[in-house]
């Protein structure tokens, strides 16, 4: 099998020729294959045919709209899908994140900055059971959207599950308010800083409740949250 075949497939669904080819270019550089669509009628075949490792979906394109593209596809798929687009306003932000979207950038934009979001959100996609860690200490169950600590269930809400789930997937890593704002899909229309920090504080005393010994939950002055204890299983 031969490199290149092994390299991450990004389906680029762009209309603007000129922007699709410079992401390209950079992500040629950096090993990855590409596939461009420039009308979004065409998309949901193509992604079911050969389903990519990641997609860079436009909002405004001929045939079907970014949204709608990005809420068909999370009816059958969950391959990372970061929107792009030269809509800022928030509620078009919050939108596209809470029908599915794994991140968001907005036009003008550096090439060289897609491509290191593209970088990290596979890295974080593709981590198996046994990278996230290997005893049962933490369990997430994606499909049960249920979660437990030391064989103990928790009973978090949806906002806290993905909470939990964000930090214990990459312990040690600090995140800031505004990026864990964007891993809650469902639940915002309001942004503030206090939101997070509310679900964060029940999230932290749930957690407290089932072992009074363990920090989970740290708080870094200025700069937002990371996780502190193990990890286990990632279902």
């Amino acid at each position: 099998m031969s490199q290149e075949k092994m390299d991450p497939l990004i389906l680029i669904v762009e209309d603007e020729p000129k922007l699709a080819q410079l992401m390209t270019d950079y992500l040629h550089a950096s090993s990855y294959r590409t596939h461009h669509i420039a009308d979004g009628s065409q998309v949901l075949a193509y992604v079911q045919q050969t389903p990519p490792d990641l997609i860079l979906l436009d909002l405004m394109l001929p045939g079907t709209d970014g949204l709608t593209l990005c809420r068909e596809i999370r009816r059958f798929s969950e391959l990372p899908i970061m929107m792009v687009t030269a809509r800022s306003e928030e509620i078009d932000r919050l939108l596209g994140l809470e029908i599915g979207a794994d991140d968001y950038i907005c036009k003008p934009f550096s090439p060289r900055e897609v491509v290191a979001r593209v970088k990290t959100i596979l890295r974080r996609c593709k981590r198996t059971p046994e990278e996230v860690q290997k005893a049962s200490l933490l369990v997430i169950d994606e499909g049960r959207f249920q979660a437990s600590w030391r064989d103990q269930p928790l009973d978090l809400t949806p906002a806290e599950f993905r909470l939990l789930k964000t930090l214990a997937l990459e312990p040690g890593k600090v995140f800031s308010r505004e990026q864990l704002l964007n891993h809650l899909y469902d639940d915002y229309r309001v942004v503030t800083d206090r939101t997070i920090d509310s679900h964060i504080k029940n999230l932290r005393r749930k957690l407290e409740n089932l072992d009074s010994e363990q920090p989970f939950i740290r708080a870094v002055y200025g700069m937002g949250y990371r996780w502190e204890a193990d990890v286990g299983r990632l279902i």
